[in-house]
């Protein structure tokens, strides 16, 4: 005789059946945190220097500019349009990121701009 099942499960216990199972709470960012490794600033070589100060004497605001700079233990590549570039507080804006001078590593002008 098939008919309804006597005990049937509350809808909120069933729909626990379907949750995913998170036993290992916060192992995908321990992961994450593992894939990116921490390095130190490099120091630049005078040779190094004087052609950051070349490249950084070629940028202007409008410019398309891919930049080379240092955070938080890594180096990270940006390319966008110079917002802003100030001479007094040593910072370039690329969009909408903030870069100062002394964290950058490279700076390439884009050809044509």
């Amino acid at each position: 005789m098939a008919g309804k099942p006597k005990n049937r499960m509350p809808i909120e216990e069933r729909a626990k059946q379907f949750m995913p199972f998170a036993a290992l709470r916060g192992l995908p960012d321990a992961l994450a945190a593992k894939e990116k490794i921490l390095v130190p600033k490099i120091e630049l070589s005078p040779e190094m220097e004087e052609e950051l100060d070349r490249q950084m004497h070629l940028l202007s605001k409008g410019n398309m500019a891919t930049v080379v700079y240092f955070q938080n233990g890594e180096y990270i590549k940006i390319t966008g349009l110079v917002a802003r570039i100030d001479e007094t507080s040593r910072l370039l804006q690329i969009v909408n990121t903030k870069i100062l001078f002394a964290d950058i590593l490279q700076v390439e002008v884009e050809p044509g701009h």
